[in-house]
């Protein structure tokens, strides 16, 4: 099905913009260009996500191997209408909102309370978040919704004005995806956004035996082999290239210092790549890795410290029973911000 116009989307209580319309695809090339010529290569994650990557990473969701979802949702599940009470009605932002399905929980507990209020789902993958907030619409009628597509930063300094209290949600540990000093820009840029009385709800992966979160990322199935590979796919579309897959393979590895998994491309021969659109040819040797991800895995006091460092002081945190994962839940104070 054919996503309508932006001009389409809208009525009385749904909304969808597009945050990267007017841009080309060279300015989103130049992470790319960047990446490709660096040593080692790395390209950055955003590109997992068309829509057969989206469709790839629900199925990733589902995998036995894959405790990270499930073990989340559990604790939501327990926790929610917890957060509901504590925080009264709010607006939500959702950052990397997906299918929204763990947010339906929250969804849920807060049209309970009977009063209307606003959705903000953030996703880069436009087809994936039009039809999950056209589902969420129909299916919750005091929920209005304003679907922002685009990057995290893009949304979080694009944001439109609220005289209502805010809970900006950031689950799936998709935070680990950010290195130590992107996770503390992204801190220090939330700090400047949200108002002092405003939440901050956070989901993390904890360190964990090496083998369980090993097996998280080379699933039997090879389903997390092919949602590695179709990020070259999605570079083939979007910028003319010529990458051949089947001269690639998946890698998913610890690394036991900086506590993250690392996936990577390993060519199997060597060759050349080119993008047209970038203008860009690359060499590959044999054995050479892209780095496509990293996945950090966090200790919980460790977090609860770095957020009170940007003013977000930790109302109260959630675990499973096994320690494998945490949702935090943080108040921005009342205080001066810098």
């Amino acid at each position: 099905m054919i996503i309508p116009n932006p001009e389409l989307l809208s009525d009385a209580r749904f909304e969808v913009k597009y945050l990267d319309s007017h841009q080309t695809d060279a300015r989103e090339g130049e992470d790319v260009i960047r990446g490709l010529t660096s040593s080692p290569k790395t390209l950055p994650p955003k590109y997992f996500y068309d829509s057969k990557g989206s469709e790839l990473f629900e199925r990733i969701c589902q995998l036995p191997e894959y405790y990270l979802t499930r073990t989340e949702t559990a604790i939501i599940t327990a926790a929610c209408e917890e957060i509901v009470t504590i925080t009264g009605v709010c607006e939500l932002i959702e950052l990397g909102s997906g299918n929204s399905q763990k947010t339906r929980l929250f969804l849920s507990a807060y049209e309970s309370l009977g009063k209307p209020w606003r959705y903000i789902p953030i996703d880069v993958s436009r087809e994936t978040l039009y039809y999950s907030a056209l589902k969420l619409c129909h299916d919750y009628p005091l929920l209005s919704i304003l679907g922002l597509v685009g990057t995290i930063e893009q949304a979080l300094l694009q944001l439109p004005p609220s005289c209502h209290k805010r809970m900006l949600i950031f689950l799936g540990s998709t935070l680990g995806n950010f290195t130590p000093d992107e996770t503390e820009e992204f801190l220090r840029l939330l700090r400047q956004i949200l108002n002092p009385g405003d939440y901050f709800l956070l989901g993390i992966d904890l360190q964990k035996p090496i083998d369980i979160v090993e097996k998280a990322y080379n699933d039997n199935q090879g389903v997390t082999a092919a949602f590695n590979l179709n990020i070259l796919s999605h570079l083939n579309w979007r910028f003319e290239g010529n990458f051949d897959l089947s001269l690639f393979k998946h890698q998913a590895v610890y690394n036991f210092e900086k506590h993250q998994i690392e996936m990577y491309l390993q060519a199997t021969e060597s060759h050349k790549v080119r993008l047209n659109k970038l203008n860009l040819e690359i060499s590959f040797d044999e054995g050479e890795k892209i780095l496509t991800e990293i996945s950090r895995k966090f200790n919980l006091q460790n977090m609860i410290t770095l957020l009170a460092k940007y003013d977000l002081n930790t109302v109260k945190f959630w675990t499973d029973k096994d320690n494998w994962f945490a949702l935090i839940l943080s108040q921005l104070k009342a205080t001066n911000l810098c």
